[in-house]
């Protein structure tokens, strides 16, 4: 804040107008966003798969077999 006040007195305004300054310059300027990298997820070709009886659409029953009462 010190710097700020400094930098305004520099230039002969006010703190407010080179905060004001300040802001129109970044609100100004587009917003960089970083790049998406792609991301490869490793897949398992292991055999095996759902259990028979299992429905994976049934969030009841899943919760269910994971607490044992099936």
């Amino acid at each position: 804040m010190e710097r700020a006040r400094q930098e305004a007195a520099r230039r002969g305004i006010t703190l407010t107008s080179l905060i004001e300054q300040g802001l129109q310059l970044a609100l100004r300027r587009p917003l960089k966003r970083p790049k998406h990298t792609t991301v490869l997820l490793p897949e398992c070709h292991a055999g095996g798969g759902i259990l028979p009886g299992v429905d994976l659409n049934d969030s009841a029953g899943l919760l269910e077999r994971m607490d044992g009462r099936d």
